[in-house]
């Protein structure tokens, strides 16, 4: 912004030049007239005010083509191409206007002015605001090359003694349609900070001359051809009518809401989040093409979910989701809260908007029509707020889909909607309606990606039989938020568990997709009981056959709390970290490396690690501690450091390895984090027993079951415990081939008994008959175990059930 005193002739500086202003009320009687009018035209302000404007301002001709225009006629005075500032001064312009003149005055040279007119709105006396310049001010320095005169607009012109100047400043945009809101505040504040008036040099809009684009209609310049025609064919002479410039103002006009429509398209669509796009549509038309903007969309567009086929109807809930207005604050809001939804009937036009898909237009909302828009808004009386505004209701649409629609109000002293507004307003909604559309998809298929996501990743219980789970799942920052990284924990017969984390490269549903197929393979092999690096040779088998181009890590582990013992495998993944709890010294584990599921033909190995009770494992994806640019050393090494840090609980200890590692910066890829403290199982929570493949042998199992279960406490148990063993070693004695029965019973957060013998048969639920001997052992099993199973040995087979205990 350039602005400048305005003292009498100095030197011209690039930039500043003095500003007349004057400010004319309804009587056509000057109210205000500047410093910078006293230097122009010549009277002081005492003999200015008061004074017939039409006296003290001998200006006339409309903006010519340029400085040099043939216009000029050979005495100098200006003899315009339409309606002067004549016209604005006595009241019949209804829009701005804007003028280059020659003003001749006594005892003073001549003197080049350019000027703009712009009618006041509003309930004060003032009715036009008139700037001028000496044209003569501005050399050819302060413009470059391409710009003439004519593209010089005025920002804002005000002295801080003008009355009613914090008004008018906030309607700056109205006046200036060319303005954003933030360029007005600008210049207003630095107006009111500098005491004198502000020219605004503009290199890319001619002068704004139709606020609100009021021009005259196509359909008058067709009547008046109509008429003329009428004429010559009576052989009439044309009806004469003063000059004017409709063509001129037609074609500005149109630019104008051209540009204006580029601008909004500018600001929208900056976000594929769909309240912020809400937001960015509904502030682009406040204050410069309505006063009052009110947003609805349907509510499946909202929730993100499909909507039924064909026009919506009179039952159909719209969700009011913004609302931008220009009154005081509050005024609206508990008339209509942003955040309600409601259907509307169909004799409303925002029914008659939302079925056929084309805007409505109301030049004024009678009080019918209020009192009809009114009934819809239970016990809240909206009609003083919209009765005898002018309204707009243009729909959002995307691919002949209604998605929602725009209310916009104009204030009562503002010209109403008229016909190129309704198609300005269309092309804005249409344009506003795919973004809306674009951010509506986004955010439904990010909603899906995620749903998917979160249906892949298991549910873990955080109590194992012994040891303690705890997980995080952090989905990257990249565009889709879904990738291939997984956790699981998997119950084995011989109160095991088996812990994997997994990584398949890339991003995307395809990623998701194939962590899927793997996850669930690896549940699969896991129930069959199969070691570490046998279950990793066959899920690399499976990768193959699967003929996908993925590449895929993955650490499996399996835990025996009993014999305190970790058995692992690596398929190209980051170590394990190993927490000692007698020292709460951390390591990372030294596997073999192996390499990634689905690159085929490479041997994979297991390693025992003998544990403690209390250690910890940490099992991690390479996300949490690889970050571009630094080598992956050092986030494992931070890694073994935030989780040897003391925390309270499982939950505490994740949170604090996310936080470390998280702090520093630039990550981009999903996170999966799986810790598990391996408290083991103490001796005496285990009772073990041989049985001989003798049908004799089952009522002394029995027996020593029901002991064992009254030393622990359990008596509530035996009954099921004892039906149920004995099924199980009765079909183990009859199926067993040399070696003996063997009987296991431990305590663990749960009951299990385990029976195994040297029968590699696994056994089925069968459908006995009434003279059936056999084939009711495993329905009884089924029918009082809260779960049982059956997996195959390196010698055989073991069937299992397991009972809840007894709450203390």
């Amino acid at each position: 912004m350039h602005s400048g005193t305005g003292t009498a002739r100095q030197s011209p500086v690039p930039g500043r030049v003095p500003l007349a202003v004057v400010v004319v009320d309804e009587s056509g009687l000057v109210s205000h007239w500047s410093t910078g009018a006293r230097r122009l035209f010549g009277p002081a302000r005492e003999d200015a005010v008061g004074r017939p404007a039409t006296d003290l301002l001998p200006v006339s001709g409309a903006l010519p083509d340029g400085p040099d225009s043939e216009a000029y006629g050979e005495e100098g005075a200006y003899d315009g191409l339409g309606p002067g500032l004549e016209s604005s001064l006595e009241g019949r312009a209804s829009y701005p206007a804007a003028g280059r003149a020659r003003l001749e005055a006594p005892r003073r040279e001549r003197i080049d002015v350019l000027w703009w007119a712009y009618p006041l709105v509003g309930p004060g006396p003032e009715k036009l605001l008139v700037l001028a310049a000496d044209a003569g001010r501005l050399h050819a320095d302060d413009v470059p090359d391409g710009h003439p005169l004519e593209r010089i607009a005025p920002g804002f012109a005000l002295h801080t003694d003008f009355p009613g100047a914090d008004e008018l400043a906030r309607g700056l945009p109205t006046i200036l349609p060319s303005m954003s809101v933030g360029e007005s505040a600008r210049i207003v504040s630095q107006v009111l900070e500098l005491g004198y008036p502000v020219l605004e040099f503009s290199l890319h809009d001619r002068v704004p001359v139709t606020a609100d684009w009021g021009v005259p209609r196509r359909a008058e310049r067709k009547a008046r051809r109509e008429e003329a025609a009428r004429a010559a064919a009576a052989g009439l002479p044309a009806p004469r009518r003063a000059p004017d410039d409709a063509d001129d103002l037609e074609y500005a006009a149109v630019r104008e809401h051209l540009e204006f429509l580029n601008e909004v398209s500018g600001r929208i669509g900056s976000s594929l989040d769909l309240s912020r796009t809400i937001i960015e549509v509904s502030r682009a038309v406040v204050p410069r093409f309505t006063d009052v903007a009110g947003t609805y969309l349907r509510e499946q567009v909202v929730a993100g979910e499909g909507f039924p086929e064909g026009p919506p109807d009179a039952t159909t809930l719209w969700h009011r989701v913004a609302l931008e207005h220009t009154d005081e604050p509050g005024r609206w809001d508990d008339v209509v809260p942003v955040g309600e939804s409601m259907p509307f009937p169909a004799h409303t036009p925002f029914f008659q908007c939302m079925t056929s898909g084309q805007p409505v237009l109301v030049p004024r909302i009678t009080e019918e029509m209020g009192n009809a828009i009114a009934s819809q808004f239970e016990k809240r009386d909206i009609r003083p707020l919209i009765t005898n505004r002018s309204m707009l209701v243009v729909p959002l649409k995307a691919r002949n889909v209604v998605l929602g629609f725009m209310i916009l109000l104009r204030h009562r002293e503002r010209p109403v909607f008229n016909d190129m507004d309704r198609v300005t307003g269309a092309e804005l909604a249409a344009r506003a309606g795919l973004v809306l559309d674009n951010a509506r998809m986004y955010t439904y298929q990010e909603s899906v990606a995620e749903t998917l996501q979160d249906s892949m990743l298991p549910h873990i219980e955080p109590h194992m039989p012994g040891c303690d789970i705890a997980t995080r799942y952090l989905p990257g920052t990249l565009l889709g938020r879904v990738g291939g990284d997984w956790f699981d924990s998997i119950k084995l017969p011989g109160s095991r568990t088996a812990l994997v984390v997994g990584d398949v490269m890339g991003h995307g549903l395809n990623s998701a997709a194939m962590m899927g197929q793997l996850r669930t393979a690896v549940q699969t092999m896991a129930a069959l009981d199969l070691p570490p690096a046998q279950l990793l040779r066959n899920l690399d088998d499976l990768a193959q056959r699967l003929g996908e181009h993925y590449l895929a890590t993955c650490l499996y582990a399996v835990y025996d709390p009993i014999a305190n013992e970790l058995e692992l495998a690596n398929a190209g993944h980051i170590p394990p970290v190993l927490v000692r709890a007698e020292d709460g010294r951390s390591e990372l584990l030294e596997l073999p490396t192996g390499a990634p599921i689905g690159v085929g033909g490479v041997p994979f190995e297991s390693v025992r690690v003998p544990m403690a009770p209390g250690d910890r494992l940490v099992m991690c994806t390479d996300g949490l501690v690889e970050v571009r640019g630094e080598d992956i050393g050092v986030g494992l090494a931070t890694l073994c450091e935030s989780a040897a840090h003391p925390a309270a609980s499982m939950d505490a200890a994740c949170d604090t390895i996310i936080r470390s590692l998280n702090t520093r910066g630039g990550r981009k890829d999903d996170v999966a984090l799986l810790m598990a403290r391996l408290n083991g199982i103490a001796p005496e929570d285990v009772a073990h027993w041989s049985v001989t493949p003798d049908p004799a042998e089952v009522p002394r199992t029995r027996a020593l079951l029901r002991d064992q279960l009254a030393a622990w406490g359990l008596g509530a148990l035996t009954g099921p415990a004892e039906m149920m063993a004995g099924e199980l070693v009765a079909n183990a004695v009859r199926h067993a081939r040399t070696r003996s029965v063997e009987v296991r019973l431990v305590r663990s957060g749960t009951l299990v008994c385990e029976v195994e013998d040297d029968d590699q048969r696994l056994p089925t639920l069968l459908n006995a008959g009434p003279g059936d001997e056999f084939g009711r052992g495993l329905r009884v099993v089924s029918a009082l175990a809260s779960e049982w199973g059956t997996s195959r040995t390196g010698s055989g087979k073991t069937v299992w059930f397991e009972l809840a205990l007894p709450r203390a």
